[in-house]
């Protein structure tokens, strides 16, 4: 529901949307895996990925207008090698361990900062957009510490030919939408 004047508009429902860069395999389930071992429960809804739009509330009829924004953002933006090394941490600020964009990071904020071109994508946010692929949040201090280092040595190196734009309804894994080839 659209919340106006602190009241919610029946008339108006909302949907629940991500846009991800998918991480291909043998990475994905590795590092999902990786994550759900670390206790994160978000693993179990939530595969790798590098986010371009965290989860976002829409109106319902707003969504045809955003899928046709989304499609031309990818026209525009050419396929490009993401490089995914190491490990980083945002702590002490919060709670998340990560595997670090070694390349494509100039790519990845070109195409977020495009994707909230849409009024309807354009969210505040506590933080300035960091690429990266979280594989472990608020869990314990020792299970953060023992992802940070289990996965010093990730390396992986891949073309990202697409983005996925990605629905929830708060209850199951997130579900892929359609996906958006870069480039046309």
């Amino acid at each position: 529901m659209v919340v106006t004047d602190g009241r919610q508009d029946p008339d108006r429902p909302l949907t629940r949307v991500g846009i991800a860069v998918d991480i291909p395999e043998p990475w994905c389930e590795f590092l999902t895996r990786r994550r759900a071992e670390a206790g994160d429960p978000q693993a179990a809804y939530t595969p790798a990925h590098l986010t371009l739009l965290g989860p976002t509330d829409i109106p319902m009829e707003s969504l045809a207008a955003v899928e046709r924004h989304l499609a031309a953002v990818a026209a525009a933006h050419r396929p490009f090698l993401l490089h995914l090394r190491g490990t980083g941490t945002f702590r002490p600020i919060t709670e998340v361990v990560f595997v670090v964009v070694a390349a494509g990071i100039s790519e990845c904020e070109l195409l977020a900062g495009a994707i909230q071109g849409a009024p309807e994508l354009r969210r505040e946010s506590r933080f300035p957009y960091h690429p990266h692929v979280t594989v472990a949040q608020d869990v314990a201090p020792e299970a953060l510490d023992r992802v940070y280092e289990d996965l010093a040595d990730f390396a992986a190196l891949f073309k990202v030919e697409k983005f996925t734009l990605f629905s929830h309804d708060g209850q199951a894994r997130w579900r892929a939408r359609r996906e958006f080839p870069l480039g046309g």
